[in-house]
């Protein structure tokens, strides 16, 4: 071996230090063995660390290992940037995959998205999918869309005529496969839109596939099974939503030309429900109500003004201020709203296990660190008992002035 042979009484007298003092004294700072590594001296290394012109002791932990000196000046570290994710880009899809979303209000809804991701499944890697919109409509490159057709939004509400246009789109589209949302309007579109192209229709489908689609049946005793048709609905909740990279959403030109709307349909008129008589399970917009409050006259009429739907936490519940059936919470009603507001409530774990699934929420307590606070999107740390009359005179204050404009 050509590593010399160590002797620690050489070492250990090669680190004495000469002085007159009777007690002998080691310098442990050099090294002896000729490999050039210092001793570690900690306390050293931490007085390096400290950070001068300040009061209070505080230390540099990214300076480790820093050899002796003077103390370091506090610098203002930056954040490393995230770099932005390339936007995916397929310039000559294979075939196409068509989506009909909602898009309620210009905006796509969660059981859009998922609609968009089982679109996504079927077009792999070598197809694109193209979403047909009505106006404007947002984040459509986000949820995977590749391609875009934008049709102009009709006035009033006719499905009769959106299933003329939604039509004539697919026929200058040539999509290989079609899916609809299974909703209220995407389920009734879907159906008006196979029986004007006289197609088969492949409803309620749970397990999307390139192979094939599965849904269930005779009461979910069985399942059937299909190769991918022409037009498909998709149920809410059973494929996850696109993960992935962002798309293009390359707008596509469409110049075509709805076939003229059946005489059987004079006049069609969206009622919409009484928002307080809504069960919560199918509730857009809930108001709850929690521990935190004592006025609930004032509560019922900030639910009147918002048009939303009443909520209540178990305690309320249990204590016989609000109707049962008004509990939020795993042991009440899980919720699938749009939009959850919650005064006075701080957010035990099975209440937010109620409101999972709620897309956005807002939150007003005292306690800033709230479970409620902590989960909510928009948190306003007050007393919901001053917030409900400020809200109530904003509200009043909006509708004057929209009377005032009309």
């Amino acid at each position: 071996m050509s590593r010399p042979r160590r002797d620690p009484r050489a070492e250990r007298a090669a680190s004495l230090v000469v002085g007159e003092s009777p007690r002998p004294r080691y310098d442990r700072t050099r090294s002896a063995t000729g490999s050039g590594r210092p001793r570690r001296d900690p306390r050293a290394e931490r007085a390096a660390q400290r950070i001068g012109g300040l009061a209070r002791a505080r230390y540099d932990l990214s300076q480790i290992g820093r050899p002796v000196g003077e103390a370091v000046t506090a610098t203002p570290r930056t954040a490393p940037v995230a770099e932005a994710p390339k936007t995916l880009i397929v310039e000559t899809p294979a075939f196409l995959i068509a989506v009909v979303p909602d898009a309620p209000n210009g905006r796509l809804s969660g059981h859009d998205r998922q609609v968009i991701g089982a679109a996504r499944a079927l077009a792999g890697r070598e197809g694109a999918v193209a979403v047909i919109v009505e106006g404007e409509c947002e984040g459509l490159g986000a949820a995977g869309a590749d391609r875009m057709v934008r049709l102009e939004r009709a006035e009033g509400y006719n499905p009769a005529a959106r299933a003329a246009r939604i039509e004539a789109a697919l026929a200058g589209l040539g999509a290989r496969h079609v899916l609809f949302p299974e909703s209220l309007d995407g389920g009734d579109l879907a159906r008006r839109v196979a029986v004007g192209l006289n197609a088969a229709l492949f409803t309620n489908v749970e397990v999307v596939a390139a192979k094939g689609l599965v849904r269930p049946a005779r009461g979910r005793r069985v399942e059937q099974s299909l190769a991918p048709p022409r037009l498909a609905t998709v149920a809410p909740d059973a494929v996850a939503d696109y993960a992935g990279p962002p798309r293009e959403a390359r707008p596509l030109p469409y110049e075509g030309s709805a076939r003229e709307t059946p005489k059987s349909i004079v006049s069609a008129t969206r009622i919409p429900a009484d928002p307080a008589t809504v069960p919560l399970s199918l509730a857009e917009f809930v108001v709850s109500a929690g521990n935190g409050l004592s006025d609930l006259d004032t509560f019922r009429q900030v639910v009147a003004a918002l048009h939303a739907t009443p909520g209540a936490s178990r305690v309320l519940c249990d204590a016989g201020l609000m109707p049962r059936h008004t509990q939020v919470g795993a042991s009440g009603t899980v919720l699938a709203a749009t939009c959850y507001f919650a005064l006075g409530i701080s957010g035990a774990p099975q209440h937010l296990q109620g409101v999972a699934g709620c897309e956005h929420v807002v939150a007003v307590n005292t306690d800033l660190h709230a479970a409620m606070i902590e989960r909510a999107g928009l948190a306003v740390v007050q007393d919901a008992q001053a917030v409900m009359p400020a809200l109530l005179r904003l509200l009043a204050e909006e509708a004057a002035g929209s009377g005032k404009a009309s």
